[in-house]
C-alpha cells in the first residue's frame, strides 16, 4: 500500500492534462447521469415494452456518440498530433520498405497479368532466361546467351527482384509452349549468292521440321482457338531485309519445338553451309 501511494505521489501530470482528464470525466458524469434520467423516464412514461426497449437502445446510443463527438472535441489538438505523429511513421516507414514494397506489387502485376509460367523464357531489360523459381520478391532464371538471338544457357543463375515488373516491359519468347515460331537472321553480301542462300534455307528448314510439322500445326490451331487469337501460318519461309545498301539479310522463320531452338537452327546452318558456297561466280556445289 505505501509502494502504491509512493507512486501516486510521484506522478506529475501537465497542467494542459489535467484539464482535458477532468473535462473528460465532467463530460462522462454528465452522461452517466443522463442516461440515468432518460431510462427512468422511458421506463415511466412508455408502456409498451416493446416501444421502451426501442427508445432504451435509442437513447444508449445518441448518449454514446454525445460522449465520442465530446471527447473528440476536448482531445482534438492531441489527437492531431497524435495523426501526424502517425503519418510521419508511416511515410518513413514507406520510405524505409520501398523496395519491398515495389516487389509485392510487381508479383502481383505479373501474377495479374499471367505473364509466365515456371519453365517459360523471358527477357525484361538486359536479362534473358529460363524462369525455374519465383516467389513475392524474387524472380529467379537460368541465363540464356549472349546476346538476344542465342538459345544456350550459360549455365550463371539470375536473380532478378520482382519490382523491375511494375516498370519494364516483358517478353515471353515461349507463350505458346510446346511449339514456337523461331526466327533467326543471316546476313549476306549484296555481290554474294544470296539468291542460292534462300533457296538452300529454305530446303534445309523443310527438310528438319518435316517429323513435327503437322504436330505443330495442329498444336497451333488449339492455341489458336484457346486463346481466340490468329496463329500465322507455321510454314517455313524465309524473307528478305536490306539494313543497309551493302548488305542483304535472310529472315529464317521456322516451326520448332521450344526445347529445340538452338539444335534446329544449327543443323539448317551446317547443312546449308557445308553443301554450298556462295562466293560471287561460283556454281552450287551441293553434296546430292
Amino acid at each position: 500500500m505505501e509502494f502504491l501511494t509512493e507512486i501516486i505521489r510521484n506522478v506529475q501530470i501537465p497542467g494542459s492534462s489535467a484539464r482535458l482528464l477532468a473535462s473528460s470525466g465532467l463530460l462522462l458524469i454528465i452522461v452517466l447521469v443522463l442516461r440515468a434520467f432518460l431510462a427512468r423516464f422511458i421506463r415511466k412514461s412508455v408502456n409498451s415494452s416493446e416501444m421502451r426497449r426501442r427508445w432504451l437502445v435509442q437513447s444508449r446510443n445518441g448518449l454514446l456518440l454525445l460522449l465520442v463527438l465530446g471527447l473528440i472535441l476536448i482531445w482534438a489538438h492531441e489527437l492531431r498530433t497524435f495523426a501526424l505523429s502517425i503519418v510521419a511513421i508511416a511515410v518513413a516507414f514507406v520510405v524505409a520498405t520501398k523496395e519491398l514494397i515495389l516487389c509485392l506489387i510487381g508479383s502481383m502485376v505479373k501474377t495479374a497479368g499471367r505473364s509466365f509460367n515456371i519453365g517459360d523464357r523471358i527477357q525484361i531489360k538486359d536479362f534473358r532466361g529460363d524462369v525455374i523459381d519465383q516467389n513475392l520478391l524474387t524472380t529467379t532464371i537460368l541465363e540464356v546467351g549472349p546476346g538476344k538471338l542465342t538459345h544456350q544457357r550459360t549455365g550463371r543463375m539470375t536473380v532478378i527482384p520482382n519490382a523491375i515488373f511494375v516498370s519494364e516491359p516483358l517478353v515471353n519468347e515461349t507463350y505458346t509452349h510446346d511449339y514456337v515460331l523461331h526466327v533467326f537472321v543471316v546476313p549476306f553480301k549484296r555481290e554474294e549468292n544470296w539468291k542460292l542462300a534462300k533457296q538452300a534455307l529454305l530446303d534445309a528448314a523443310n527438310k528438319h521440321i518435316a517429323p513435327y510439322l503437322d504436330d505443330a500445326r495442329r498444336y497451333m490451331k488449339r492455341m489458336s482457338d484457346h486463346k481466340g487469337m490468329d496463329i500465322p501460318s507455321i510454314d517455313p519461309r524465309v524473307t528478305l531485309q536490306v539494313p543497309s545498301a551493302g548488305e542483304i539479310h535472310l529472315i529464317v522463320r521456322i516451326p520448332v519445338k521450344s526445347a529445340q531452338r538452338s539444335f534446329i537452327e544449327q543443323a539448317i546452318l551446317t547443312d546449308v553451309f557445308m553443301q554450298n558456297d556462295f562466293v560471287k561466280g561460283k556454281e552450287d556445289t551441293s553434296k546430292n
